[in-house]
């Protein structure tokens, strides 16, 4: 890698119903060089009204790029945009780094997210209490955070979250074939603990692109950037110096009010 390809802007991108401020942990210790982009009909951008696709998702985030080489950082949703980028613009994307990401799922893990995605659509209310759960259960983080996250959530349009989770839930049917086309050094990284983007759809996920590692964090659930910062980074930094990592048998956590 070149020494202008390792300081290039580290680009992340966040989950389903959440925004950029999710990454404030993992920005703060990364520095200017972090660049936080709020999905399409996320955050700052305008709801979604008409049904889309990973690749309307992938264009609309590529536009807003910063120019030159990056280093690609997608949590959850996020991962499925960063991989379709990083698979149809190998030029842009020095290093891919995949968080907490879905992966090839089976017809039961299927079934379980399409299930998910028909409550969002009836019950928005009943979806925010069960993500907050199934993201924190007892995960020591605090009740502050866990608040945010709520706050969040509960400002997201119904109408716009349901086609942004269908994303979710197609999304990595939508990528599969294009996984092997990935050249650029990757990291498949998810907590121990996460029931949805598990270890072994992490697994399935570096089996399937070239170039890629996995590392799964040890007592940490589905939201690592927030859950184990410090891990997430080290890891990062590690991919975009070219250092090798040894794994570590506790996640280092973030101690959070």
């Amino acid at each position: 890698m070149s020494s202008t390809e390792a300081q290039a802007p580290i680009v992340l991108l966040h989950g389903v119903g959440l925004d950029r401020t999710m990454w404030a942990p993992v920005a703060e210790l990364l520095g200017p060089r972090a660049v936080a982009l709020d999905l399409p009909g996320h955050g700052a951008q305008s709801p979604l009204r008409t049904p889309t696709s990973l690749a309307d998702f992938a264009a609309d985030v590529g536009a807003r790029l910063p120019d030159g080489p990056i280093h690609l950082v997608g949590f959850s949703l996020g991962a499925l945009v960063a991989q379709h980028i990083a698979s149809r613009a190998p030029e842009r994307v020095a290093t891919l780094t995949c968080v907490s990401s879905v992966c090839r799922r089976t017809p039961d893990e299927r079934a379980a997210v399409l299930a998910r995605l028909a409550s969002a659509r009836t019950d928005f209310g009943a979806t925010v209490e069960r993500s907050l759960e199934r993201w924190y259960s007892g995960s020591g983080v605090g009740a502050a955070t866990v608040a945010e996250t709520r706050r969040v959530l509960e400002a997201n349009d119904v109408e716009s979250f349901g086609h942004a989770y269908e994303i979710f839930a197609t999304g990595d049917q939508q990528v599969s074939a294009a996984l092997g086309a990935i050249t650029a050094p990757t990291l498949a990284i998810t907590g121990e603990l996460d029931p949805g983007s598990t270890p072994d759809m992490t697994r399935r996920l570096a089996e399937a692109i070239p170039a890629a590692r996995t590392r799964i964090v040890a007592g940490v659930r589905h939201m690592l950037p927030i859950e184990a910062p410090s891990t997430l980074v080290d890891e990062l930094e590690a991919l975009i110096g070219g250092r090798p990592t040894s794994p570590h048998p506790q996640a280092s956590r973030r101690s959070t009010p």
